[in-house]
Order: structure tokens, then C-alpha cells, then sequence
């Protein structure tokens, strides 16, 4: 039978060789980008000083005191030479936090720093905050835009009923977070994302309008707006850029995922969409570029998703979700996608600048009936027919 310190020691153990595991690329894919193995975070890679009270006194059975649920939808920002994750932590009692993650090189070894970030509150306390968009704005601040979730007193009677602000807040650190006013706007706001540059000497903003916490209802798709001042945010006008669309992978909603990357061919943007199934609401990603002389304007993008559950990705606390909000992109072109699965762990694919602006540009766009999609293949086909000649 092991004392008390014995079991500490195979605890810290099991945990350190969890952190340290090898993540290994997979063999087969579609050339777009590389899965790894493993997932990169778990809820068992949280600090285990977060979760167990090592006290044999008040804790003599070695329990966990603050069981930890999900680690998902995380910023991403390249920081000091590593690779940083800013987390969504979900605790058992279903209240997110954010909490910082570090790797040496934004596949594995992801390592929590000391304690979680402490957030401070608007002028209203939000019940639950959650999936941070990173960004490093031209004006020297880090920006984290995120949800702010609080109960909608409209209906007191309704305990599901809730609304949604995009909260602004930002740093110099990643520790230390100065408070925004939450971003006002007509309709109600999540999945915003700060776009990394000025636009015509304004801040600009990727939306997602909503009629209700979680239904898009008349909102198009993802929309446009540019804010004079930042610490006083507010929404006048608002344009669609990526629309909605029967029977595509975004008929229920869209929203962009991390602010997108610069390129020579224009700006490569991450965004999810949902749509409606069987078993619920499925969530998978796609890709699409805008101008860069005007990064509201579409300039390609392709047909259907660019990632997808696989596996027992599948599995976790909402079925059949994929979900970004984070991505880094090297010096050298390659770029680290960082995901959820299912609203429970964290995973990364790789690619690089070119295989995504090539898969942007030469990928067909959706035709938005089977005849369409059908007279691609064909095309397809018929030009390999040419080719083995």
C-alpha cells in the first residue's frame, strides 16, 4: 500500500509523462494540411495544483477538489519564440475561464503557465466568458475579443435563456488584461473578430448578428463594421461578407474563427459553419481570402468544408463539432491550425501559406445544386483523361 507522498509521486508522474508525449503526424490526408495523433490539450493537462489539494490533513483520499471538464476554442498567438495558447477551460460546475498555454514548437509539450488569467468584469458581470480570438493589433496592443454570456432578465422565467456581447479587452503581458467596454450593437454578438490592421483609419471588426443567443435568425452570415474608437466600441453599420445559404455547410449560421492572415494574394480567413442533421447541429470549418486593398471583399472561396470531425473527434460534450478560433503562421509560411473536437479537447493541423492560398484559389466553389457539383467532378475527370494521355 502506497503512503500519501507515494501517491503524489506517482501522480506527478503519470502527469508529467502525459505533457511530455511525442505527438505524431499522421501518414494519409488530403494534402491540404497534416493531423497529429494526439490531442494537443486535455482536461488532464491542467495544473494539477488547480485541481488536487496536496494536504494529506484536509484532503486525505488524494481527491480531485476542482474537477476540471473541457480545454477548447483557444487564441493563439506566437509569443517570446513559443507557441501560446490563451484556453478555454471548462470547469465541471460548466463556468469557462481562459488560461495560457505554452509550447516550444505548437504541437506538443503544451505546458499551462502558474495560475489562470483573471479577466476583470464590465461594468455588468457576465455569468460565463469564453472562446478568445487573439489579436496583435498595429496600434501595440494584444487584443482578446471573446463572448460574455449573462442570463436574459427578459424572461426570468426562462433559466436557458441568455444573451451574448462580444467583450473587449486587452495587454501587453498575457497576464495582466485592461477591461473594454463590451461592444455595443443592435443585434446580439458572438464569434467577433478584430481584423490585425487599421482599416481607412478605423478599427475593423468581423460579426456574426444574431436575433438570439443561439440563433442567427435574420442574420446573414459573417458581417463588417469599423469602429472609430476601440475603448468605446459601437456598431452603426454592419455589411454581410460571407453569406449564409440553403443546404451548405453554413444554412444555420457562420462566424469567423481567428483574425485572418496576411498573404501576397490577399487575406486567408478560418471560419466555421453549422448546419442542421439528424443527431443536432454539426460544426465543421472552412476557408475563404478577400482583397487586400479591401478585406471586406471576397475574392475566392471554396466549395464545402476544409475540416471536419475524424474519429473520435466525434466524441465529447456536443457531438460532431469542429471549432477555431486560434492560428499561427511562421516566418517560414507554415502555419499551426489549432481546434476543438466536440467542445472538449485541443488539436493542431499544419500547413503552410501556399497549400492554403493554392486550395483557396484552384478549389471550386460551391454550386449550390447537385447538377453543379456533379459537372465539377466530370471536369475533374475529364482533364485527368488528358493528362494520362
Amino acid at each position: 500500500m502506497k503512503n500519501y507522498q507515494e501517491k503524489i509521486a506517482a501522480l506527478r508522474k503519470h502527469y508529467e509523462e502525459l505533457l511530455i508525449r511525442s505527438n505524431i503526424p499522421e501518414e494519409w490526408g488530403n494534402g491540404i494540411y497534416t493531423r497529429y495523433r494526439y490531442p494537443i490539450l486535455t482536461a488532464e493537462h491542467i495544473p494539477l495544483e488547480w485541481r488536487y489539494d496536496f494536504n494529506e490533513k484536509d484532503n486525505p483520499y488524494l481527491m480531485q477538489r476542482i474537477i476540471m471538464n473541457a480545454t477548447m476554442n483557444s487564441g493563439a498567438i506566437k509569443w517570446h519564440g513559443n507557441y501560446v495558447l490563451v484556453v478555454r477551460v471548462e470547469g465541471a460546475d460548466r463556468k469557462s475561464f481562459f488560461a495560457v498555454a505554452e509550447s516550444p514548437n505548437g504541437i506538443d509539450n503544451f505546458r499551462f503557465w502558474d495560475e489562470p488569467v483573471t479577466m476583470p468584469d464590465d461594468t455588468i458581470p457576465a455569468t460565463n466568458i469564453y472562446d478568445m480570438r487573439i489579436t496583435a493589433h498595429e496600434d501595440g496592443w494584444i487584443y482578446g475579443i471573446f463572448c460574455a454570456e449573462r442570463h436574459n432578465d427578459c424572461h426570468p422565467e426562462d433559466l436557458s435563456a441568455a444573451t451574448a456581447t462580444a467583450a473587449i479587452a486587452r495587454t501587453k503581458d498575457l497576464i495582466h488584461w485592461d477591461r473594454l467596454p463590451d461592444l455595443k450593437s443592435g443585434s446580439q454578438q458572438r464569434n467577433v473578430v478584430l481584423h490585425p490592421e487599421f482599416v481607412d483609419g478605423k478599427y475593423a471588426f468581423y460579426t456574426r448578428p444574431q436575433d438570439d443567443f443561439i440563433n442567427a435568425g435574420s442574420g446573414g452570415g459573417i458581417g463588417w463594421a469599423l469602429v472609430d474608437d476601440i475603448t468605446h466600441a459601437r456598431i452603426t453599420e454592419e455589411k454581410i461578407i460571407s453569406l449564409r445559404h440553403y443546404h451548405t455547410i453554413m444554412e444555420v449560421k457562420n462566424g469567423e474563427g481567428p483574425h485572418p492572415i496576411k498573404t501576397p494574394k490577399g487575406w486567408l480567413h478560418l471560419a466555421h459553419g453549422v448546419r442542421g442533421c439528424a443527431s443536432g447541429l454539426r460544426y465543421v470549418l472552412y476557408m475563404y481570402m478577400t482583397a487586400l486593398d479591401d478585406p471586406s471583399r471576397v475574392i475566392a472561396q471554396p466549395g464545402g468544408y476544409f475540416l471536419a470531425p475524424q474519429g473520435s473527434e466525434y466524441i465529447g460534450d456536443v457531438m460532431n463539432v469542429t471549432f477555431s478560433n486560434g492560428w499561427i503562421a511562421d516566418k517560414d509560411g507554415k502555419v499551426f491550425i489549432y481546434y476543438a473536437s466536440s467542445d472538449t479537447r485541443m488539436h493542431v493541423v499544419t500547413s503552410t501559406i501556399d497549400k492554403l492560398v493554392d486550395y483557396c484559389m484552384e478549389t471550386p466553389a460551391d454550386g449550390y445544386s447537385t447538377t453543379a457539383s456533379v459537372a465539377k467532378i466530370k471536369t475533374l475527370i475529364a482533364k485527368n483523361r488528358i493528362n494520362e494521355k
